[in-house]
């Protein structure tokens, strides 16, 4: 059962934002919860208010401090996988920030300014009235904030794909109402806050992503210019093992840089969870055996694995790298490689590869049937065959252990992986959803047990994936504290993020 507030301090939101933009009913209080839930009991918020300017957030702010409410700000709230719009801390009053939608656009250096309630597809809408002269990177659900998938460090398919690194310059409401630029902002009048990330003195704009230690209401952003030419190829790969050499074969050509994407390896799972649901291709329960995984490749004529590789810029720079590309990726030996080519000039292509917002991965959600969705686990691991492979093996020895149907991928950073598994859910299915926790549970031990750490996590899991940063006995959780303690001594904001627990919180609490 949520909790509720008093209602003079609903009523006192409401004098701040206006009564249509509090939230606290019943219904309301279900729309903002996770609708990805492992455990329907947790993480309910009190209501939710949905300010519309920084000086409403402070008001909002000052009245949440003085009578001891934690707050919990959302972009627009489609964290889908790892919590949604749900507050960690149940009771917590969600901070919706999506009607705050102002775009600032210098077209000359490629930068915006973007509040957190405009997403991809506002952004994409703008810039194509613009003449599309800048590329967005996009995730692969698409329906979220530019800024909050930043905050949380998504991830997208172009050059620009590492969307944390690219942000320059955010301005932030703190838990006591002061404002704060960071970077070039904090000189008044500065024409470089969008071009310069660093300022003077420390660099603040990192200390905001993944925390609880200010609500960020302004964040700059590089935009990739558009390119003259695109090339690229698709392949899919016959064989588990294939994954190894194909890793070693990508790494080298990324960390110098000749592919300056961020690729994604998927397995055979991804266009079926997509376009099928399960009950098409098997009814018997347990992780799917090689016979249906067999039809499934046939069907879409995929590979085990498969990866889309992509050339960006002019188009003689990009006809040279191709060449380098097609003979590295031809020594492996793929079942299939399919070119493609476009320039300025030609029809686009609709796909994360342009920046063209999406949903359509979405639909992995129907997967089971029932009330569907699914949980994130993705640990970071070393650009290297061997140790992806040997992830692979040990993540899928525990997907079939705990009958489940295997999603997964590995994408790359400039010098890193991430293994992104998805668990795919039903929460009409009392025997399947029982087993979700311990198995998630298990993939952060096993993940542990090879030093590797997850980037990003459930709000289940914050307090268990920050425990494994465990060098110095927590140094860096002893840190955060000092830091969070240091900022907001009441505990306002968002208490527990990424396992940051003010002090009135001791021990923690979900």
């Amino acid at each position: 059962m949520a909790q509720t507030l008093p209602p003079a301090t609903v009523a006192a939101f409401a004098a701040i934002v206006g009564k249509d933009h509090v939230f606290f009913g019943e219904d309301d209080q279900a729309s903002y919860q996770d609708k990805f839930a492992i455990d329907d009991a947790r993480h309910h918020p009190a209501g939710a208010v949905a300010p519309a300017t920084v000086e409403e957030i402070q008001a909002i702010v000052r009245i949440a401090a003085d009578r001891g409410i934690a707050l919990w700000p959302i972009s627009r709230g489609k964290n889908l996988g790892y919590g949604g719009s749900a507050p960690l801390l149940a009771g917590s009053v969600v901070l919706d920030l999506s009607r705050m939608k102002k775009i600032d656009y210098d077209e000359a250096n490629g930068t915006v300014l973007l509040e957190p309630g405009v997403g991809f597809y506002d952004l994409y809408d703008f810039l194509k009235s613009r003449g599309m002269k800048h590329w967005l990177s996009v995730p692969g659900n698409s329906w979220g904030s530019v800024v909050g998938n930043a905050l949380d460090r998504g991830m997208g398919y172009t050059p620009y794909g590492e969307h944390a690194t690219r942000i320059c310059g955010v301005e932030a409401v703190m838990a006591d109402g002061l404002v704060v630029r960071t970077g070039m902002g904090a000189l008044d009048g500065a024409p470089t806050w969008q071009l310069y990330r660093f300022g003077f003195g420390p660099g603040w704009d990192q200390m905001f992503v993944q925390s609880n230690f200010g609500i960020v209401t302004k964040m700059g952003l590089w935009l990739m210019p558009a390119p003259e030419s695109l090339m690229g190829m698709d392949l899919e790969f016959d064989r588990p093992e294939d994954l190894g050499p194909l890793i070693d074969a990508i790494a080298p050509l990324r960390r110098e840089g000749l592919l300056q994407q961020s690729p994604t390896i998927g397995n055979w799972l991804r266009a079926a969870a997509v376009v099928t649901t399960r009950d098409q291709w098997t009814d018997k329960p347990g992780a799917l055996p090689d016979d249906v995984i067999a039809a499934i490749r046939k069907k879409f004529n995929v590979g085990w694995w498969g990866v889309s590789l992509r050339l960006y810029g002019r188009e003689a720079v990009n006809k040279a790298a191709y060449a380098i590309l097609e003979r590295e990726m031809g020594k492996l030996k793929p079942m299939s490689l399919r070119p493609t080519v476009w320039k300025t000039g030609e029809p686009l292509e609709a796909t994360g590869w342009t920046g063209t917002p999406l949903t359509m991965p979405m639909q992995n959600a129907n997967w089971h049937g029932g009330r569907g969705g699914h949980i994130g686990f993705s640990p970071i691991l070393p650009q290297s065959g061997a140790a992806a492979q040997a992830q692979f093996q040990r993540t899928y020895a525990r997907y079939k252990e705990y009958g489940m149907d295997y999603q997964a991928s590995f994408a790359f950073g400039e010098r890193h992986l991430i293994n992104v598994n998805a668990v795919l859910i039903n929460k009409d299915d009392p025997d399947l959803m029982g087993r979700v926790d311990p198995f998630l549970k298990h993939l952060i031990a096993d993940a542990k047990a090879q030093g590797y750490g997850e980037y990003r996590t459930h709000l289940d899991y914050m307090d268990a994936v920050a425990g494994t940063y465990d060098y110095n006995k927590g140094a860096l959780a002893q840190l955060n504290r000092k830091v969070k303690g240091a900022l907001d001594p009441k505990g306002v904001i968002a208490p527990g993020k990424s396992g940051i627990w003010p002090s009135r919180y001791a021990g923690g609490q979900g």
